[in-house]
């Protein structure tokens, strides 16, 4: 009979904040409990218009672009996170979950020494003024899928509290958009690492089974002539 401290636990998913100039991490984020389902969405960057420009069709793109792409496709991540505290009984948790949240939300705001130093600027009457440059942020979803990331979406729904009010149960919605080379400047940290995890599809991609074959007999004679 299987016993179940014989079951591998499952590998934690999780954001890491990472310096882009000296490639440490800053902040390690794991999920508590990994997501049932995972939302992915793909938009080529097609160099064409978005119309067919076909014989019967009635687009007007450009015929020689149909098949171009100008760059990687446009890649989001959406799902849902549960942080509980009541599953941690045996850790002191006096703020509830606050610190996870405040973590979280910090991946979306400046700190308060970034909007110092923008005001100091200001009334310095500085002609322009740069927007906040935040840390680099990698998403992580086991060994195959490690990916730098802005978040686009965070929205929290705090379920129940403690006597003090702290929040002690939360689901989150987060949407993520993958930052690609066509994002980040040439030698950022973030770019190699995209260029890794595209990397990482193509080899996946070469290992997947089935070939012409597959289509039936008719398959190579379709792809392969006009007749």
């Amino acid at each position: 009979m299987t016993r179940y401290a014989d079951i591998p636990k499952p590998i934690r998913s999780g954001i890491v904040v990472v310096d882009p100039e000296r490639g440490t991490p800053q902040r390690i984020i794991v999920l508590q409990f990994n997501p049932d389902t995972l939302e992915r969405s793909l938009a080529p960057q097609s160099a064409g218009g978005s119309g067919d420009s076909g014989g019967g069709g009635s687009g007007g793109g450009d015929r020689n672009e149909a098949l171009r792409l100008k760059g990687p496709a446009e890649e989001t991540w959406k799902f849902t996170a549960e942080i509980d505290a009541t599953d941690q009984f045996e850790v002191a948790a006096p703020d509830g979950i606050h610190p996870e949240l405040a973590t979280l939300e910090m991946l979306v705001h400046p700190t308060t020494a970034q909007l110092r130093e923008a005001g100091r600027l200001s009334r310095k009457g500085a002609i322009e003024i740069s927007p906040i440059e935040m840390p680099l942020t990698l998403f992580t979803w086991g060994s195959k899928r490690v990916m730098p990331v802005r978040l686009t979406e965070l929205s929290i729904n705090e379920s129940a509290f403690d006597v003090n009010l702290n929040p002690i149960r939360a689901s989150l919605g987060i949407g993520m958009k993958v930052l690609s080379v066509s994002d980040l400047p040439a030698g950022h940290r973030g770019a190699d690492l995209y260029m890794a995890h595209l990397a990482q599809k193509e080899q996946l991609a070469r290992a997947a089974r089935g070939g012409l074959g597959s289509l039936g007999p008719a398959g190579g004679h379709t792809v392969m002539g006009r007749g």
